[in-house]
């Protein structure tokens, strides 16, 4: 599995930011090829002190070419060009591949 991890800093207006990416950026989301899980949160928490982001959101897909090919489609295009749109504070994009815990 491979994993899509975004994070975003406090926005200038975090009640924008809230309303426009549950009703606006997320829906765009839901049509990306290739997607096998997502899920976000706004309740973002440190162990010690103020936590750096105000958001985060992760995306699974079966491997690093699922999600490449997921970026290039349309859909996903769309949402990579909306995020300007909401994400006044930045937002870091990473992904990797996620590796089972064992004993």
């Amino acid at each position: 599995m491979h994993r899509l991890l975004v994070l975003y800093p406090k926005p200038v207006d975090p009640d924008h930011f809230r309303d426009y990416y549950v009703t606006k950026h997320l829906p765009l989301v839901r049509n990306w090829p290739g997607l096998l899980a997502w899920r976000y949160s706004f309740d973002v928490a440190a162990s010690n002190g103020e936590a750096p982001y105000f958001a985060v959101f992760e995306a699974d897909f079966a491997d690093a070419a699922a999600l490449a090919a997921s970026r290039a489609s349309t859909y996903g295009q769309r949402a990579a060009a909306d995020v300007v749109n909401y994400a006044t504070g930045g937002v870091v994009a990473i992904d990797y591949p996620v590796q089972d815990g064992t004993d």
